[in-house]
């Protein structure tokens, strides 16, 4: 999905922090104990783990020296791998300017009660101890890029927070092992898809499917693609509406069924589908199976809830 613009009008107050005034004064003697002890070393990393019990350390105080973005993930949703590693790979481009802090729902429920998340990958930024939502849905490393463009200047303008000191720009990694050949039409698709290329990734991963039907990774790939560019221009509000207004309308079923997956509603997103295929007939019910054998594709067959959802469908059918 495309981030939306960000505003600082969809500012969550969290309580828990001070005024924007206290914050500013604080990142001013930050940086001034900083300078009078000939600078601070550069931080461990600029991507850090965090829970319940480490978020007002790790995401409220440190709010008031570098805007804190929150990924919230979780092991199981598909979008989230996409995701998340592009945020990281721009978090260290920025080289201090910001934090980025991942959350793991399934772990810190609370967490994910407290900012209302209604489903992953999402990804908020705290500034100052004040939270404002970024976007919600897998995004491409230039549309992250023009959101964190906006962020640094509303950190910098609005709150005089400008990042962490002595961060340099390109981070040394360790030397890695020697890894096998990569097929460079495999990685054009990824790295069309990790841009936000969405058309260039489904053709790349096609033409890797018709050299090698049986690729798994360019089957998941190409599902993955197919279902962002589907849900890239919906309107969420709309589309539910006309969902429940026509519950026998497959297409609108089967909208809906799309944004629960990207939305990271798998179960919901499967048990729509089975329900639409129930219900309809002939082609309108075929198109129904195949959208919903296409978001297997998607979670991968091992995944529980899709041995779950093929025996519903087993059931439906037969």
């Amino acid at each position: 999905m495309q981030p939306r613009n960000m505003s600082m009008s969809g500012v969550v107050d969290l309580a828990a922090v001070k005024a924007a005034g206290e914050a500013k004064e604080k990142a001013e003697q930050a940086r001034t104990r900083s300078a009078e002890g000939g600078g601070a070393p550069a931080p461990a990393g600029l991507v850090i783990d965090v829970d319940e019990a480490g978020f007002e350390a790790d995401v409220l105080q440190r709010s008031a020296e570098v805007p804190v973005v929150i990924d919230f993930w979780a092991e199981w949703c598909e979008p989230c791998k996409q995701l998340s590693p592009a945020l990281e790979r721009v978090t260290k481009e920025y080289a201090g300017r910001v934090l980025l802090a991942k959350i793991d729902v399934d772990k810190n429920q609370m967490l994910m009660q407290q900012f209302g998340i209604q489903g992953i990958p999402a990804v908020f930024a705290v500034i100052a101890g004040q939270a404002l939502p970024l976007f919600q849905g897998a995004a491409g490393d230039e549309q992250i890029r023009q959101t964190f463009d906006q962020l640094v200047q509303v950190a910098e303008q609005r709150f005089g927070i400008t990042g962490l000191q002595g961060v340099p720009e390109e981070a040394e990694e360790p030397a890695a092992e020697p890894a096998a050949p990569e097929d460079p039409v495999l990685a054009a698709a990824q790295e069309a898809l990790d841009a936000g290329d969405l058309g260039g990734a489904v053709q790349a991963y096609k033409n890797v499917l018709a050299d090698q039907p049986n690729n798994t990774e360019a089957k998941v790939g190409l599902a993955m693609a197919e279902l962002l560019g589907r849900v890239q221009q919906l309107d969420a509000r709309q589309v539910r509406q006309e969902a429940a207004d026509a519950p026998r309308d497959v297409a609108a079923q089967l909208r809906v069924a799309d944004l629960d997956m990207a939305g990271g509603h798998v179960e919901d997103a499967f048990s729509r589908l089975v329900e639409t295929v129930q219900r309809s007939a002939g082609d309108e019910r075929e198109r129904a199976r195949l959208r919903l054998l296409e978001l297997f594709e998607v979670i991968g067959s091992e995944d529980p809830r899709v041995v779950a959802a093929r025996a519903a469908l087993a059931r439906v059918l037969f």
